[in-house]
Order: C-alpha cells, then structure tokens, then sequence
C-alpha cells in the first residue's frame, strides 16, 4: 500500500502518553488507600484516521501488522458455549492467516460501552471492560516471551511465534468507540514506552505510545461482526516489518445521533511458525 495515495479519512482525537514522565504504572482494581490509578498523564491528539475499506485488499500482516478479515456466517456471542466456539474459529484463522503450525486461542474479553462515556480512558468505566482509548501495544519485548512461556511451556525457544489479537464487534456495527490500527511502519521503537498494569496477583508490562505526525491511523467505519480485525501484538521475529501494533479506540464525529453503545470480543492466539 503507498503511504502517498489520499484515502478518505475522519480526524478524530487518540489518547497518547505525555513525554517526559516517571515509568508509567495502571491500577486494573482499586488501588491501596492514598495511591492514584494512574501515574501518567495523556494528551489527546487530533489524528487522521483512514478508511481501511477502501484499501482493504492491499492491506496485510506481514506488511502493516493487521489486516481485515471476512468473519461472514461466524456465530454471535451470546453464551459460554459460543465464546468456546468462536475461541476454536479463531485458531483456524490464525493458522490460515500465518501458515503457522499450532495455534492455541488463550484469552478472551468482552467490551460493553455504556452510553455517554468517553473513548479516553483506560478502558474500565463500568461494570465491564469498556473501550480502552490510550494508543497501547498488548505486549513488550520483555511481556511477549512470558507469555509465549505460560502458554507453550513445552514450545522449543528457538521456534518463531506470534501474539495476535482478533477483534470484532458483537450484536451490531461499532459506530460508537471503534477501533483504529496503525501502520506498524510508520512507528519507530523511540515511541514507545513501557508501562506496568498491576493486577491484584501479578504486574503485567505493555507499550504505550508518544505521539508522531509520522503515525497512520485506520479504522473501518460501521465496522460490522461479519467483519474481522487481525493484528499483530507480538512478533519474536526482529527481521520483519511488523512486529507490534498500536491500536486505540476513539469518538467517531460520524456516527449518528443515537448509536447503540459499542460491543466487542477481542481474542488473543499465539501461533507458532514453524
């Protein structure tokens, strides 16, 4: 895909890290008396965001770090039986999407927005996981290999592997909230910043991002659940274009008055590549 062809855009404003601060740390449940949840302060940036349907064919996981999938006659989620279901649809994905040879589908979350919350936030502002609008990668260079050792103990360490993470709305399009991707080209490692997610039994590590003009954004617009978003949150290949993705929710100025709040399940598969 040439950065230089103009596709149809909306601006809209992502939740990026403000430079210059101590190690970012997020509380993921109430934290002890006296402590913020958050360290850090973000800054809001006004962001071209581009229509990823209009140049969905040319868009591809090795190049960009995620592409769209058709997600056509895959069930909705509405009980336990179906997210064990989709979990397994969701392997057979990964392995055709990479040619990997194991696939193994580890994590799940379900996303309900609640009406009249905002995108900036980190994503739990409710009862249940909301949208989460800080500019973010799932994993690190130190978070990934732990994961793929919790996962696959048994894996051969000199396999490669891959994180990716699947996500799609539930019930209806994801006017409300959806979710942008960025070219993992036009990302450099000086942006990212590691941060610590504290969790009541253990301290989990991911990247948030400072902001560059040089960053393109994409999202699909009504995005709808027979639509399917793969990216890429791990790749232990340090020769490939596209390792890690940021990605982030954000307030769509398009979606008319009214939108249902926005549902999503987004899944995480680690596959091995050997």
């Amino acid at each position: 895909m040439d950065g230089s062809i103009e596709i149809p855009h909306v601006t809209g404003t992502l939740g990026y890290l403000a430079p210059g601060q101590e190690r970012p740390r997020n509380y993921m449940y109430p934290p002890p008396a006296g402590m913020p949840w958050e360290n850090v302060r973000f800054q809001e940036q006004p962001c071209r965001i581009h229509d990823a349907r209009r140049v969905a064919s040319s868009l591809a996981l090795e190049r960009n770090g995620f592409e769209l999938l058709d997600a056509t006659g895959v069930g909705d989620i509405d009980t336990e039986a179906d997210i064990a279901a989709y979990l397994h649809v969701v392997e057979m994905f990964a392995l055709a999407v990479t040619g990997g040879s194991r696939a193994v589908a580890f994590d799940h979350l379900l996303r309900q927005c609640e009406p009249g919350t905002s995108a900036h936030s980190f994503g739990r502002a409710g009862a249940m996981p909301a949208a989460l609008g800080r500019v973010h990668n799932d994993y690190t260079e130190a978070s990934g290999p732990r994961r793929r050792q919790l996962v696959l103990p048994d894996a051969p360490d000199d396999v490669p592997y891959m994180i990716l993470n699947f996500w799609r709305p539930v019930g209806h399009p994801a006017w409300d909230k959806p979710l942008a991707l960025c070219d993992t080209r036009s990302i450099g490692s000086r942006h990212w910043v590691e941060a610590d997610i504290l969790y009541p039994d253990r301290v989990g590590q991911i990247y948030l991002a400072t902001h560059s003009i040089a960053h393109r954004w994409y999202y699909v617009p009504a995005m709808r659940p027979d639509e399917l978003w793969v990216f890429k949150s791990y790749d232990s290949r340090r020769d490939v274009p596209a390792r890690m993705t940021p990605h982030c929710a954000f307030e769509d100025i398009r979606a008319p008055a009214g939108a249902p709040p926005r549902r999503s399940i987004e899944v995480r598969c680690l596959v091995l590549l050997d």
